[in-house]
């Protein structure tokens, strides 16, 4: 008798996953090997034999110090390196059932396709208790077989309001562990459901079809995050938790009404099944798909245009621009800015529309103040941004 239908759905979801991965690390792996360490390349005489890489479960990693606060010693080990030639994956685990199913569902798959696991927890500071609260979590992931664990205290600032600042917080200490244990990637408990919560919230910034295309099942620097759960719902995660008898931990911000995602979370979408019918979340979530398959493309779009509106000096031409579909030229704004020294993340599209003012409905006005003091202006037909 097979497992439990929810317990087979998220490991099936890992297993994918970790398939891509191990595709990407070998075909790095062979692109960086010397010619004769290539298979089927003729042996170099002076050199040592190269072991077959094993299949069977791997060793544990090697044990590395971490304090409290993050910092691990000199000798944590880089992927690739001679103490570990299988890629390490870590999972970001806050104990809640999203995150526990998917660090289950490594656990079990990750030895059978010879992957060494491991997890980190990131305590917060927002709640009394939480460092307490995220060492029991690394305790669970030990007992799941995840090796190497870590606990992580971060320091949440306030720029963006408290979610933005939390989750600022949070990537900056997991690209840190990252780095830290030298691992491949680094796995997210996103669900469709918290897709489906991006799109609205996204839709209500009104900051067009990249917001509405939602969180990508591969993102970050080098693809480093991925979300092997976006297809899944929450109910799945939690009942694979509740099967396997692993205890989970329901963070009482996520029904703190003070926070946005919460109330849409309890209230806005209930509402909209309510008035619509069973199935908004998954329309939503097929709509970021759509729309990041749409937003790609413009994106692509938008690079190959790019050369031909700028002019010998690299200045933007404001009539080839004109000429531009304006879901391209403001791409091309867009990354402008970016490369002045706008933030991204401060950058909204009421930024980008006074800009692309200046190329369709260019009356004489002063130039346009971003973020970042960054400072776009018409001068002479051409569009000149530039910080200060």
């Amino acid at each position: 008798m097979g497992p439990h239908p929810a317990v087979a759905a998220i490991r099936l979801a890992v297993r994918r996953v970790l398939h891509d991965l191990l595709t990407e690390h070998h075909t790095n792996t062979t692109l960086h090997a010397p010619a004769h360490a290539l298979p089927g390349a003729p042996a170099d005489p002076g050199a040592p034999p190269v072991p077959t890489p094993p299949t069977a479960v791997p060793p544990a990693a090697m044990p590395v110090e971490v304090r409290r606060g993050g910092s691990a010693r000199p000798g944590a080990a880089r992927a690739g390196s001679g103490a570990h030639e299988q890629p390490l994956v870590l999972v970001a685990c806050s104990g809640g059932a999203d995150s526990m199913a998917l660090a289950s569902a490594l656990a079990f798959e990750a030895p059978k396709l010879g992957v060494r696991a491991g997890g980190i927890t990131v305590d917060h500071g927002l709640q009394p208790g939480s460092d307490l609260r995220a060492e029991e979590v690394a305790l669970r992931l030990r007992e799941l077989g995840l090796d190497p664990v870590e606990s992580v205290a971060v320091t949440v600032g306030r720029e963006g309001g408290p979610e933005a600042a939390a989750r600022d917080a949070r990537y900056t200490a997991l690209d840190a562990a990252l780095e830290r244990h030298g691992a491949t990637a680094v796995l997210l408990g996103h669900t469709r459901d918290d897709q489906a919560e991006t799109v609205l919230l996204g839709l209500a910034r009104g900051s067009g079809i990249r917001s509405l295309s939602g969180m990508a099942a591969v993102s970050g620097a080098d693809g480093r995050y991925r979300r092997p759960f976006l297809q899944l719902d929450r109910q799945t995660a939690r009942k694979a938790c509740m099967v396997q008898s692993l205890p989970v931990w329901d963070d009482p911000h996520n029904a703190d009404p003070a926070y946005t995602r919460s109330r849409l979370r309890h209230e806005g979408l209930p509402a909209l099944e309510k008035a619509l019918g069973k199935g908004v979340v998954e329309a939503l979530a097929r709509t970021a798909q759509l729309s990041r398959d749409d937003a790609d493309a413009l994106d692509s779009w938008a690079r190959q245009a790019e050369p031909a509106v700028r002019d010998a000096a690299g200045q933007l031409e404001c009539a080839k621009l004109y000429a531009l579909p304006p879901a391209v030229r403001r791409r091309i704004l867009r990354r402008a800015a970016i490369e002045a020294g706008a933030p991204a993340g401060s950058l909204f599209a009421r930024h980008i529309e006074e800009i692309d003012r200046l190329i369709t409905g260019w009356r004489g006005q002063g130039a346009i103040n971003l973020p970042g003091r960054v400072v776009a202006r018409r001068q002479g037909g051409r569009l000149v941004i530039r910080q200060g």
